[in-house]
């Protein structure tokens, strides 16, 4: 099978397109060609998973999107003039990417769109959406979410999502490898960690407040992994000047689980809004993993996580003196902090792996390759 993955909106070594997805297609003997913004993310194609053709396309961002959408567009009108381009099947990971496929899909192979988020419910985390706008964007997304159901496969990465469908779409949820070998115990280093984009939605000013809570209280050091949006870069770079938390920006998926490793806890902060209310916050899912308990907003599925794992601690949304606490309560106990850990880890060996969905992700594909466009 000879699969084309399509992105321009998330950085070429995205956790859930290439260390996941792609390297699950890789060992299942898929060729790949993965087209995505490696000049304008200053990445690498090297890093790729070996074997994979790579392709530069513009990046996404913010209200910039016209001139991404429209190399897509060519690319893939390539591949249509090829008569499929000696691709089975095409993968698209971004919504907007729709666009280059209308009025073309009778020449190209058969297109899945990988449904990252709740589209609608994630426009008040998008600061570059005017909020008088956002009705509007609403409609246009709901539209653009039902033209992709009658005329795409689509693969759905919660549960959550199926509620904005009206046909049933396979689930492939957002889960990490497990570790090739045990991870160090939890409490075994001086910090705590958040991995992630950087909102104001996904926790920023109680990050930064807790940091500040900790650094002059003595207590682990916070490291905050991740790009940041416009809005919290200043505050997040001031904190990071003050050597109350130290930001390392956007690390590759791997880079950034080895900041976590050994951390007393990993953070999840994000605040109860309609994106993250019926998610699973796959950074949670990471740090138990890992071995390291988490400390969350008790959001549904994070919340009950943790408390089926027994391997963290729940605080109420946008509380950074509860956060703090629970960060010093396990930096008073490292044996407890430590069980805690294995308890989660042990969790998600069971219930919780990428090792477990990776083959049915393959064979969903390797389906859609036979197949035509949906009826």
């Amino acid at each position: 099978m000879r699969v084309l993955i399509v992105t321009t909106v998330h950085t070429p070594l995205d956790a859930r397109i290439h260390h996941r997805q792609i390297r699950a297609l890789v060992a299942a003997g898929v060729e790949v060609t993965y087209a995505a913004p490696w000049s304008a993310t200053e990445t690498d194609p090297g890093e790729a998973v070996a074997g994979v053709r790579t392709l530069d396309l513009p990046r996404a961002t913010g209200r910039r999107r016209v001139t991404a959408v429209r190399a897509a567009r060519r690319l893939l009108g390539r591949v249509a003039r090829a008569h499929q381009g000696g691709f089975d099947l095409v993968v698209l990971h971004d919504p907007e990417l729709v666009a280059a496929v209308v009025g073309r899909l009778d020449r190209l192979p058969p297109v899945v769109l990988d449904v990252h988020e709740d589209l609608v419910g994630s426009l008040p985390d998008r600061p570059w959406v005017p909020s008088a706008l956002r009705p509007l964007a609403a409609r246009l997304a709901r539209r653009l979410e039902s033209w992709a159901e009658r005329h795409l496969h689509l693969l759905l990465a919660e549960d959550a999502y199926r509620h904005r469908f009206t046909r049933p779409h396979p689930v492939v949820p957002n889960l990490p490898w497990l570790p090739d070998a045990a991870p160090p115990d939890a409490g075994t280093e001086e910090r705590v960690v958040y991995v992630g984009r950087v909102s104001r939605f996904r926790g920023a000013e109680e990050l930064i407040a807790l940091a500040g809570r900790l650094h002059a209280g003595g207590g682990p050091h916070v490291e905050v992994v991740g790009a940041a949006d416009a809005d919290v870069v200043d505050a997040l770079r001031a904190a990071d000047g003050r050597g109350e938390l130290t930001w390392h920006g956007y690390l590759p998926n791997e880079r950034a689980l080895d900041r976590v490793r050994g951390a007393v806890a990993g953070l999840s902060l994000l605040h109860d809004v309609p994106n993250y209310r019926g998610s699973m916050p796959t950074k949670v899912v990471e740090y138990l993993s890992l071995g390291v308990p988490a400390i969350t907003t008790p959001l549904p599925a994070a919340r009950d996580l943790v408390t089926a794992a027994g391997a963290g601690i729940v605080v109420p949304f946008a509380d950074a003196d509860a956060a703090a606490a629970a960060v010093l309560e396990l930096a008073a106990d490292r044996e407890r902090c430590a069980a805690l850990g294995a308890a989660g880890r042990r969790h998600v060996a069971e219930h919780h792996s990428w090792d477990a969905v990776a083959p049915g992700f393959v064979e969903q594909l390797r389906q859609w390759a036979e197949q035509q466009r949906p009826a």
